[in-house]
């Protein structure tokens, strides 16, 4: 018994020996039981933190411009509709741009929304970008962050099944195949 106190006491006079070094463990300290030292202490360290973020302070990143369109050359224009075609996709190119859906058969505004996203997410695994927005029954907005891609979406849309006609920059292309099979006698049977 008497051997358990000696080996506490020195125990305890060894972890008392190791604290009163002058390394005192602030960390650890409740921020109430602060000294004016240790105040001190902390103000000089971030002093000194400031001093060595100083040296490593760079001016403020501007967003890189983007790219510059290149230049428009009349002479290497394709004589016809294409090569109207890609003056227009050059000029809108990098330019948010809006293309107009209009849907066959007087849909409800639930199949708009359904026929749209199909569209939409097949636009996105096809690598066209272009936020959905449903303006009514039956019209739809896809809005594309760079002009240059509308007439890929216009071609893919065109041959879409339900689609009527797709307007880009007031001029308007009729569907291929407007009409969806089945979808007045599905109608019908709702009512």
């Amino acid at each position: 018994m008497e051997r358990l106190r000696i080996v506490g006491l020195v125990l305890v006079l060894v972890a008392a020996g190791c604290c009163a070094d002058g390394t005192k463990d602030t960390k650890k300290k409740n921020a109430m039981d602060y000294t004016d030292a240790d105040l001190e202490r902390l103000a000089q360290q971030w002093e000194d933190d400031e001093e060595r973020d100083d040296a490593d302070n760079f001016p403020p990143r501007r967003p890189k411009p983007p790219p510059a369109a290149p230049a428009f050359d009349p002479s290497k224009m394709q004589p016809g509709k294409e090569g109207m075609e890609e003056m227009l996709k050059q000029s809108k190119k990098g330019q948010v741009l809006m293309v107009f859906a209009k849907i066959g058969n007087d849909p409800s505004k639930r199949e708009t929304e359904e026929l749209t996203a199909r569209w939409e997410e097949s636009l996105r695994n096809g690598g066209i970008l272009a936020q959905r927005y449903i303006i009514s029954d039956g019209k739809a907005i896809f809005m594309l962050q760079d002009g240059s891609e509308a007439w890929a979406l216009k071609d893919y849309l065109i041959e879409q099944e339900g689609c009527m006609e797709v307007e880009i920059d007031s001029k308007k292309y009729p569907g291929k195949r407007p009409d969806r099979p089945g979808f007045k006698k599905a109608k019908n049977e709702e009512l």
